[in-house]
């Protein structure tokens, strides 16, 4: 039972690390999406105003 135990916690771990990076990289994307986005928008106000 205890190699099941430890086979358990290493999956575990690695599941842990893999679903942070995941929520990590999602999050940056999001985040320079909407940094792009809002470049996007004061460039065409900027125009818009000349």
């Amino acid at each position: 039972m205890q190699k099941k135990s430890k086979l358990g916690f290493i999956i575990g771990v690695i599941s842990f690390v893999a679903a942070a990076t995941a929520a990590i990289t999602a999050f940056l994307f999001v985040k320079e999406k909407k940094r792009k986005d809002d470049e996007e928008l004061m460039e065409y106000l900027d125009n818009s105003i000349e």
